[in-house]
């Protein structure tokens, strides 16, 4: 591979890496708020033994997702100095914000959410509770400016070859942004919901029947049946701004050749882009229109449309934006199937049941697939584009050598795999060690010394 591939597989290791535990802490910060202020009303012991639970694998996320953090940003001036150079008084600016609002607000409360629970009264323990949740949101929103200002650029000027701000409310606001903050929120949500279910899951197939469970494990589960609609709405949304703003990327993800109406949805093929066509296809006649339209007869574009007559193609790689959006759309219809199932069941019998938890255990990460999966789609699907229009990938790369870049790429996939497999341990020895009554602060949530209720 030439240096510029290898730069961009390094940065696309990091983030998937990245993006595994913020996916978590957003939405787990205000679950944790949840079941506090459950507490607070109820004074059922139960709700604190959960929070004390779950807020251990809230600090186990969080530190890896600042660790993982401060790597991606070194790229940026190893690996993308061009990027600075070209539009780093756009990123730099919103950079700071993310810092200013949301990381000082988590670093400051968080050590009272963890440590503080018997130490302060139940208002600042709760107050702490939900100023972290509030900061994990600000940085998810201030990270997905940028990375929507990147999609769909607004509210700029270039001069002399440097991006500068002329609205900022437009840079913030730009089209793309509020449905990719909407669909990453929901994303967080829905990847914590199976997450708590399936780690729930599996402690009760474990034998533990603590009340403490039982509640984690029904809100996960009802959680993600009332989400997964509604995450299916928004992504219909996203995807009609999408095709407005981002129509090569839509072409690929369809893997759609000619630009017309009446176009059929492929379900599955193997894109060829060098006989530019779908191989071994299976399609819906006219499912691909109906779906980006609303129309039947409704006009998709085509990859074709992204070729110069020069041969230069303008358009993102088809195979992995292909086949990374059926991955999402294929992981998203399993969580609707087994949510909505097990919701039923418990709803009817108040417990999971052998095959019910099973098929939990086996969806506890689903959320980390469909999200880098969906995050294949977006990135990949944004080439050969770093900023839409202003700056291409090749021109923002460092000239490196690609052996350098070889060897680095291999230790941070080596490290990442390391960190990956001892997070998964950690979990379940979390919830070993709960399920075998080992864990000496669960039992001071249900029979010790409590955290006084907030008022």
């Amino acid at each position: 591979m030439d240096a510029l591939m290898l730069a961009r597989i390094q940065f696309a290791a990091n983030i998937s890496f990245h993006i595994l535990f913020p996916t978590i802490t957003i939405a787990l910060g205000w679950f944790l708020l949840y079941l506090r202020v459950r507490f607070n009303r109820s004074g059922d012991p139960a709700w604190m033994a959960a929070y004390r639970f779950w807020v251990k694998v809230f600090a186990l996320s969080f530190g890896l997702g600042v660790v993982s953090g401060i790597t991606m940003s070194f790229q940026f001036g190893t690996n993308w100095p061009g990027y600075m150079e070209t539009v780093g008084n756009i990123a730099g600016p919103l950079l700071a914000y993310e810092i200013m609002t949301a990381f000082f607000l988590e670093a400051v409360f968080l050590g009272i959410m963890l440590f503080g629970w018997n130490k302060v009264s139940g208002r600042v323990h709760t107050l702490a509770t939900f100023l972290v949740a509030f900061g994990t949101t600000m940085s998810a929103f201030w990270i997905l400016v940028l990375n929507s200002w990147m999609h769909t650029p607004a509210g700029y000027e270039v001069i002399d070859g440097q991006v500068f701000a002329t609205d900022w409310w437009a840079v913030i606001f730009n089209p793309s942004m509020p449905y990719r903050l909407v669909h990453m929120l929901i994303a967080s949500f829905l990847t914590v919901s199976f997450l708590i279910a399936g780690i729930s899951a599996l402690r009760w197939l474990w034998g533990d029947r603590s009340p403490g469970l039982m509640k984690a494990l029904r809100a996960g589960v009802f959680t993600a049946a009332l989400l997964i609609p509604a995450q299916i709405l928004v992504g219909d949304l996203h995807g009609l701004n999408t095709l407005e703003h981002q129509p090569a990327k839509v072409a690929a993800m369809e893997a759609n050749w000619d630009t017309g109406p009446n176009v059929p949805l492929v379900l599955f093929g193997i894109p060829d882009e060098e006989a530019r066509e779908t191989r071994f296809e299976l399609t819906i006649p006219n499912g691909a229109s109906l779906i980006l339209t609303h129309h039947a007869d409704g006009v998709v574009p085509g990859l074709n449309d992204f070729v110069t007559e020069t041969g230069e193609v303008l358009h993102p790689p088809v195979l992995p934006v292909f086949f990374s959006f059926r991955i999402m759309v294929g992981i998203g219809l399993a969580m609707l199937a087994v949510s909505w199932a097990l919701s039923w069941r418990m709803w009817r019998h108040a417990n999971p049941g052998v095959w019910g938890a099973r098929a939990l255990v086996l969806m506890t990460f689903s959320g980390w697939v469909a999200t880098l999966s969906g995050w294949y789609v977006t990135e990949i699907g944004r080439q050969p584009w770093l900023v839409t229009g202003v700056l291409d990938t090749a021109t923002a790369a460092a000239d490196h050598p690609a052996p350098i870049l070889g060897l680095s790429l291999s230790l941070y996939l080596a490290i990442y795999g390391v960190l990956l497999a001892a997070y998964i341990g950690a979990l379940l020895h979390l919830a070993r060690k709960a399920t075998q009554g080992q864990d000496k602060d669960l039992d001071k949530g249900i029979t010790g010394p409590m955290p006084v209720p907030a008022e």
